[in-house]
This record gives structure tokens, sequence and C-alpha cells, in this order.
């Protein structure tokens, strides 16, 4: 499993905010990609997103979660925390 959250961004999108926002408050760390002006970066995403080639594309150890609307489905339906609960531990150790 990879231990680590990343999430590929533009600086401009508001969903991206609000993806990082719901994460920080969640209190977890994150690895974030800036792609507006990294082709190869962009590329790396759409990738390993399944060819998805909106912003941003989040991905939670080896679970690829899709997009901001994405996440907060996924946090309303209790899905989320699960999914976070290795990197909270590894936070809180």
């Amino acid at each position: 499993m990879t231990k680590e959250i990343i999430l590929y961004t533009k600086s401009y999108c508001s969903y991206c905010k609000g993806a990082k926002a719901l994460l920080r408050h969640k209190g977890v760390s994150f690895t974030e990609f800036e792609i507006s002006d990294n082709p190869k970066l962009r590329d790396e995403m759409i990738k390993r997103a399944g060819g998805r080639t909106t912003v941003p594309q989040i991905f939670i150890g080896d679970v690829h979660v899709g997009g901001g609307m994405d996440l907060a489905a996924l946090d309303d339906s209790g899905g989320l925390d699960p999914l976070l609960k290795p990197f909270l531990d590894a936070i809180n150790v």
C-alpha cells in the first residue's frame, strides 16, 4: 500500500481548494502536485486517473478517489474516514 495521499491540482480550481480544506479538516497530510504549467505531471495524472483530465484527482494510498465532488460524496457516505484512518494513525504515533 502506498503510504501517501496525493492530489493533482490547479491553483485557481475551487474544487481543488475544497478538497484540500476537507483533508486538512480531517487532520491528514497530503502531497500536492500543481499541474498548471507542467505537462509531464498532467500526463502522469491522466494515466494514473484512468484517462480523467479534470482536477483535482485524488489518491488515498492505492485508492483513486476521483475528483473533489467524489471526495465530498465519499465523506458524506461515511467512506472517507476509514480510508484516512491509516494516515491518522501514522501522524499520531
